[in-house]
C-alpha cells in the first residue's frame, strides 16, 4: 500500500498531477483544494489513496491528511464514489464540510454535482456520528501559532495516538497544551508527553 509520494511536479491542473518519484511519474487525481496548496510548488508530498478495481488503478493525492480522512469518509457513504468524493472535496474544504454534515445544512450540498438531496442526506446520516465523534479536520490549535515545522510534528503524534486508539478531541487537546509549553518538542517526546498525560 502507498501512504504517500514525495517528488518533482511534472504536470499539474486543477484535477491531476504528475510527480517524479525515481524516475517514475505518477498520475495523480486531486481536489482543488490540494491543487491550490501546490500549484506554485516545485515538488511536493501527496498522501495517497489506492482505488483499485477490476477495470482500472487510480490513484487520488491529498496535501492533507485530513483530506484524505474525510475523501474515505464520503466514498464509505453508499451512492457516492471516488470522483463524487472529490467534487465534493472541491467544493467544501475539510472544515467547512464538517461544519454542514453536523449541522445537517442539506443547502450546502445542492449545487454540487452528482449530489442530490437523498444522497445528502444519506451521507449526513451516516457520517454524523463518526464526525460527532472523532472529527477530521485539522482542529483549532487554541491561540497557539504553529510553524509548519510543528504543525507536522503535531500531526505525526496524533497520526500515531489516534493508531493507539485515542480519541482525536482528547489527543488533540493534550497536544496542544504541550506545544504550547514547549514548541520545539521532537515528535517522539511529544508523543511519550502525551501518553503520560491521556
Amino acid at each position: 500500500m502507498i501512504e504517500f509520494i514525495k517528488g518533482e511536479i511534472r504536470d499539474i491542473n486543477p484535477t491531476s498531477v504528475v510527480l517524479e518519484n525515481n524516475g517514475m511519474g505518477y498520475l495523480l487525481n486531486i481536489s482543488v483544494n490540494t491543487f491550490s496548496e501546490i500549484q506554485a510548488a516545485e515538488s511536493c508530498m501527496l498522501y495517497v489513496y489506492e482505488a483499485i478495481r477490476e477495470d482500472a488503478y487510480v490513484l487520488y493525492g491529498f496535501a492533507q491528511q485530513q483530506e484524505r480522512e474525510a475523501f474515505k469518509q464520503l466514498i464509505s457513504v453508499s451512492g457516492i464514489g471516488a470522483n463524487t468524493a472529490r467534487v465534493i472535496l472541491s467544493s467544501l474544504n475539510v472544515s467547512e464540510l464538517e461544519q454542514a454534515i453536523l449541522s445537517e445544512n442539506l443547502a450546502v450540498f445542492k449545487n454540487i454535482k452528482g449530489i442530490g438531496a437523498k444522497t445528502a442526506q444519506r451521507l449526513m446520516v451516516e457520517l454524523k456520528d463518526k464526525i460527532a465523534k472523532s472529527g477530521i479536520a485539522l482542529p483549532a490549535n487554541d491561540g497557539i501559532n504553529l510553524n509548519t515545522s510543528n504543525q507536522e510534528v503535531r500531526l505525526e503524534a496524533l497520526a500515531a495516538l489516534q493508531m493507539l486508539g485515542y480519541q482525536t478531541s482528547a489527543a488533540n487537546k493534550v497536544l496542544n497544551a504541550i506545544l504550547k509549553e514547549t514548541p520545539a518538542i521532537k515528535v517522539e517526546a511529544l508523543i511519550k508527553s502525551a501518553l503520560k498525560m491521556l
